[in-house]
């Protein structure tokens, strides 16, 4: 028995042996293939002058980033958005506990730092009220009244999977917010969850298009007939690449995708850089016009700030054509806006950052006196309970985030939105991955988002001694200057008195 066991024993060690001796031999080989590969070709000159181990270089490369991002770089350091600010959207959507024990990470020193001002007597639990409800578009025929003050912005189907789109619909249901469609048009998936909806018009009109590509009437009325759409958005540009169309490849123009945005199948759909029909004032109020007579519903538009004299343009021929003409709202996004593909010069370099353009276009609106007039929507990495506090201290009425609803859906920000493998199924159409995205599972996780974003933003407007977060005003916030003293918001942006452009231009 002994003998038969030890010769079981060396047959299997033999065999284990000659396994090795086998994949060693393919390793060489392999080895002196790669050695080949490297030395003879010649776009690469680390490999050619260093080959086989010139490859690490690039492996490590890439692998730096998840380094980075899980051991290295500082809970505040990582860009865009750093892990202390996705930590907290995480324990808000799974509604867990949120509360820091010791003390707080934060540098308080560096200049543009916000504090907000705490008062002596701040408002009791019992004494705080519910944010009150806003009328946008009070001259159309629907109005739409709303008290929702958090709402997920602009991601198109295609963009984002099914899945995506089908939790997030259900999530904004259950929260009471309005949810986006992107430029990529109106989906059963958005209409699913019966929650309220703003359709985005973008440069190509997808889904309400004709065959030359301008807003084909009927179909804007057929989108406009669900009682689930309350307002429609023309959008001029956005965040990550102000000046800049995009293209959705033919591959992934299917049957679905060339119904709901009206485009031919297999063929690539290219939004162009602007509206071609939109030139000037004129033309913009004109298809604000156009768009509200035929919907019936509220209209306004998003954009990012950089010049400002086609604003004032804007407002003073308001002024002339009349209160009535004037867009219903404006989304003023931010140049740290985000995109699934975006090029890096317009990404970095092109157009206002948020806390610079909101001011902006607040103090425009009063100083033409059209600020009850037009509601104001702040977008731009407001993902955090103090991102939206400073929005509505400056003057917002509304925010929207895109990316704090994807890290509500598990987002891990693996920067690889633009190239159909996220690891999360949220910005990719394979099957493979988005099965790991349990819509049902990431709509509770978007309600408590909202519910908690909302709760930690009432804690600071109470703080303030306000009884509610709307309330919240210019005084209620500091900034840190380059000495390192801080100074009040209205210091830096002071409330411009209502119509006072109006008394230097008429």
């Amino acid at each position: 028995m002994d003998t038969a066991f030890t010769s079981w024993v060396y047959t299997i060690l033999d065999f284990l042996a000659a396994v090795f001796v086998v994949l060693l031999g393919l390793g060489l080989v392999a080895v002196v293939v790669i050695y080949i590969i490297d030395v003879t070709q010649t776009k690469q000159a680390i490999r050619r002058n260093y080959p086989v181990i010139g490859r690490f270089r690039y492996l490590f490369e890439h692998m730096g980033e998840f380094f980075r991002q899980y051991f290295f770089a500082m809970d505040r350091e990582e860009l865009p958005f750093n892990r202390a600010e996705r930590s907290w959207v995480y324990r808000a959507a799974k509604n867990v506990d949120r509360t820091l024990a010791f003390g707080s990470t934060r540098d308080l020193r560096p200049p543009g730092s916000i504090y907000f001002v705490n008062c002596a007597y701040p408002t009791r639990g019992e004494d705080a009220v519910a944010t009150s409800p806003v009328t946008i578009g009070p001259y159309c025929e629907q109005p739409y009244i709303t008290s929702s003050l958090i709402n997920i912005s602009g991601m198109s189907y295609g963009a984002l999977s099914k899945p995506a789109v089908q939790a997030l619909s259900y999530g904004a249901k259950k929260a009471g917010c309005w949810l986006n469609t992107g430029e990529g048009g109106l989906s059963p998936y958005h209409l699913e969850g019966g929650c309220d909806i703003v359709f985005q018009i973008g440069t190509a009109k997808f889904g309400i298009r004709d065959e030359l590509g301008h807003i084909n009437d009927e179909r804007l009325r057929k989108v406009a007939v669900h009682p689930e759409v309350k307002m429609f958005e023309i959008k001029l540009s956005q965040g990550a690449k102000p000046g800049k169309g995009g293209i959705l490849p033919g591959a992934k123009v299917t049957k679905e995708i060339a119904t709901i945005r009206a485009v031919e199948i297999g063929k690539d759909a290219i939004s162009p850089n602007r509206h071609p029909e939109i030139v000037d004032a004129d033309s913009l109020l004109d298809m604000i016009a156009r768009i509200r007579e035929v919907s019936g519903k509220p209209v306004g538009f998003k954009a990012v700030i950089g010049d400002t004299d086609w604003l004032e343009d804007l407002f003073r021929l308001i002024r002339v054509r009349g209160i009535e003409s004037a867009p219903d709202f404006i989304t003023v996004d931010g140049a740290e806006g985000g995109s699934g593909a975006a090029p890096k010069p317009l990404l970095d370099y092109m157009g206002l950052p948020i806390t610079e353009s909101l001011p902006e276009v607040v103090d425009l609106l009063r100083g033409y006196g059209l600020r009850e007039r037009v509601k104001v929507i702040a977008s731009g990495k407001m993902i955090v309970p103090s991102g939206v506090a400073w929005a509505l201290c400056i003057g917002a009425d509304f925010v929207a985030s895109a990316r704090g609803f994807m890290f509500s859906l598990g987002c891990i920000q693996a920067m690889q939105c633009n190239k159909n493998s996220c690891p999360t199924g949220i910005t990719t159409h394979d099957p493979k991955l988005q099965r790991g995205l349990n819509s049902s599972l990431k709509s509770v996780r978007v309600d408590n988002y909202v519910t908690n974003l909302l709760y930690d933003v009432g804690l600071i407007a109470h703080a303030c001694g306000v009884l509610e977060p709307r309330e919240l005003r210019r005084t209620h916030a500091r900034v840190v200057g380059g000495s390192g003293r801080s100074h009040s918001l209205e210091k830096l942006y002071p409330t411009v008195a209502s119509g006072s452009k109006c008394a230097t231009t008429e």
